[in-house]
């Protein structure tokens, strides 16, 4: 089984390019996603490179910015390529199957719960107990 989920918060704007030919849509993007860490170290990062097909990377590329939190689900891909001076090029990178956009907002504000965006702490509402059973 071969099956990703990551939250993260992405490192710069996605790419959004169409394939020759067939004109589908693909956007590039890298998230950070926190490492578990220990009390005395700082927290740690791995930067994690996306690649997603179709409408959702039309959408992603429409909807999202430097900073944002993004949810992905997918697969672990690794794909090789040969350089222009003969070697060859490995490369890893997680495909989308689905994205959610977990930190929503007009794509030309900055990240985070600043400029009227929702962040998805923010989006969790608390039920006031009333001590009664919900079902």
């Amino acid at each position: 089984m071969n099956k990703v989920v990551l939250i993260g918060r992405l490192t710069k704007d996605p790419e959004l390019k169409f394939t020759p030919g067939a004109g589908t849509a693909v956007t590039q993007f890298t998230i950070a996603v926190d490492r578990r860490y220990q009390k005395e170290k700082e927290k740690e990062a791995d930067f994690i490179p996306i690649v997603v097909w179709g409408k959702q990377a039309e959408s992603t590329a429409n909807h999202m910015a430097k900073g944002r939190l993004i949810g992905v689900s997918g697969r672990i891909q690794v794909r090789n390529y040969d350089t222009k001076d003969g070697g060859k090029r490995y490369v890893t990178e997680i495909v989308a199957d689905d994205v959610q956009f977990l930190d929503y907002g007009n794509k030309n504000q900055s990240g985070g719960a600043s400029g009227g965006s929702r962040t998805y702490e923010e989006g969790i509402t608390q039920m006031d107990d009333d001590g009664e059973i919900p079902f």
